[in-house]
């Protein structure tokens, strides 16, 4: 599955000053919700935590796949974020997270949205391309080291 098909350049944010889990996920409501204008702002932060209360997405090595399912919208959106400074992110390895690569995909689209988490989760697990996303330096950067 091609990341570009889902994610694009003004979705991403490198090294942001971000302090907690809410900002967080705040910050990725407001980035997707310039992409998908037919969903409030609220309503991506409302997916987002809900998914958050059911048990963390971080998945341990500083990575968290925050993701929700949006019942306005047709349209699967993704939003990668690198933290300027790691934060608590209740990850399951209790390591603080500094990657964030979030997913809103339409309520009816659930394997479309399992199969966009598989292809996101593995690339994520190539050192070579974490490290690449670590060290970006500008949104482009971060941009072409998730594409690649």
């Amino acid at each position: 599955m091609d990341i570009q098909s889902f994610l694009s350049l003004d979705c991403t944010a490198s090294a942001v000053p971000v302090t907690s889990k809410k900002r967080v996920l705040e910050l990725i409501s407001q980035i997707a919700a310039k992409q998908l204008t037919a969903v409030p702002e609220q309503e991506i932060l409302d997916a987002l935590m809900q998914r958050e209360r059911l048990g963390s997405t971080g998945i341990g090595n500083g990575i968290a796949l925050p993701h929700g399912r949006l019942a306005h919208s047709d349209q699967t959106v993704a939003v990668l974020i690198t933290a300027e400074t790691a934060i608590s992110y209740d990850a399951i390895d209790n390591q603080p997270v500094n990657v964030f690569f979030a997913l809103l995909v339409p309520e009816a689209e659930c394997k479309a949205h399992l199969k966009s988490l598989a292809a996101v989760a593995e690339k994520l697990s190539d050192k070579a391309i974490l490290k690449k996303i670590r060290t970006a330096q500008t949104n482009q950067e971060l941009y072409q080291a998730i594409t690649e």
